[in-house]
């Protein structure tokens, strides 16, 4: 069985301490993880969780509600992940640090279920960073042991206690490696403690390891690495330089140790691009999750007036795009030719790129400053073939307008004729 528990059993944990962690019961710790992780089933029944997200309980009808009642609903739309609804209960008063008989409020809720959003609400709203739940762990303690590296790195910038010592006597960084497993999401996630300062050498109470026996013990390769290569690396003389070219050679464990150096996490170099805009651009996927986790401006400009964001319409890269949205960029900013980054893309033949980005909030009928919106550059910039013409059939059915016409008054319908795509204008006509 892969559970705290369970995996406490491989140490010489006293009976006493096991017994005593089972009392309380924290279901945060074993009530399902998008990790895919296998937790025992939680011997307290999570009373305030809905049995799906289309249930999440609707706004009080009235402000006139019980405090209880208005907390008690506020923790249900959490486990929900119902970012509106908590929202409004929150301006009717419900509490973000009201806790339930198992030690729950919505805002230990948000950290252990990775809901980003959700947090985010919490902390505007009063959240208590270092309030502790029934194993008396803090919320990076829960994030951690989940593999949730965005909320950790939300953590860590809100001030969190960073080595908190829980009732079984782990540390976050215990609970990211021994609890966890070798995956991206736990390798973002230990990166980011790294970055963030926690002690890495401490040997846990409990298991009596330190995090790189752990990992070492758990044949976690990818990890294990990690951790060594943060413990081991010399601090850099000029932090801000080594930041710079870690994101750019896609060094993810040196911008940890950058960052953990002190660097600047919107230094810039010679050309104005911050590290996440060195990531994007040379699609360091690992690295842009790193700091857009500690809090990169998704928006810095570059003397090209470039940003991360926009970036992504030029490579294409989806992974990117992906690792990006966390970190809620502006999609109005415009590039050096007025345009958006479905622009570049409809004209490179980015397919999945574009496939994605339309689910976005982005404008797919912005003209850019040659006149031409994203549909558009994929007829009169692409070449027709079977790439151009999927841009066009995803634009028009994401509702792109095809009577939008160039500078000239040439529809896209006639500049597909003129150039012979004959199977663009078929859906053009449609």
């Amino acid at each position: 069985m892969r559970g705290r528990l369970a995996v406490l059993g491989a140490t010489a944990l006293p009976l006493a301490l096991v017994l005593g962690a089972c009392g309380g019961g924290d279901p945060a710790d074993r009530s399902g993880t998008s990790t895919g992780a296998v937790r025992p089933a939680s011997p307290v029944a999570r009373s305030d969780a809905p049995a799906s997200a289309d249930q999440a309980p609707a706004a009080p009808d009235s402000p006139a509600l019980p405090q209880a009642e208005l907390d008690r609903r506020l923790r249900a739309a959490a486990w929900a992940n119902d970012v509106t609804a908590a929202r409004r209960l929150v301006k009717q008063g419900a509490d973000v640090n009201a806790k339930d008989d198992t030690e729950q409020s919505a805002y230990l809720v948000a950290t252990s279920e990775g809901h980003l959003e959700l947090l985010r609400l919490t902390l505007r709203n009063g959240a208590q960073v270092d309030d502790k739940d029934s194993w008396n762990g803090t919320g990076l303690i829960r994030a951690a042991e989940r593999g949730h590296g965005l909320v950790v790195g939300e953590l860590l910038r809100a001030g969190i206690d960073r080595d908190h010592v829980n009732r079984i006597g782990y540390q976050a960084i215990h609970e990211a490696v021994w609890l966890g497993e070798d995956t991206r999401a736990y390798a973002t996630t230990v990166r980011a403690l790294a970055a963030g300062g926690v002690r890495l050498d401490t040997v846990s109470p409990s298991a009596g390891l330190t995090p790189l026996q752990m990992a070492r013990e758990r044949g976690f390769v990818g990890l294990e690495r990690i951790v060594r290569n943060v413990t081991t690396a010399e601090p850099p003389a000029d932090a801000d330089a080594a930041l710079l070219r870690a994101a750019r050679t896609g060094d993810a464990d040196a911008v940890a140790v950058a960052l953990r150096a002190g660097a600047d996490i919107e230094a810039r170099d010679g050309n104005e691009r911050t590290a996440l805009l060195l990531a994007a651009t040379y699609d360091r996927v690992a690295v842009a999750e790193l700091l857009v986790a500690m809090g990169a401006d998704p928006d810095a400009l570059d003397d090209r007036h470039d940003t991360p964001w926009l970036v992504t319409g030029v490579t294409g890269s989806v992974a990117m795009l992906e690792a990006l949205l966390p970190a809620d960029p502006d999609l109005t900013i415009e590039n050096r030719y007025g345009g958006l980054s479905p622009i570049p893309a409809g004209e490179r033949g980015h397919v999945d790129y574009i496939r994605r980005v339309v689910r976005t909030e982005v404008d797919i009928d912005h003209v850019n400053d040659l006149g031409w919106t994203a549909l558009l550059e994929a007829i009169i910039l692409g070449n027709g073939s079977a790439p151009y013409q999927e841009i066009v059939r995803i634009l028009l059915e994401a509702g792109a307008d095809p009577a939008i016409a160039d500078r000239e008054g040439v529809t896209p319908l006639r500049h597909a004729e003129q150039r012979g795509y004959d199977a663009i204008a078929a859906l053009l006509r449609r």
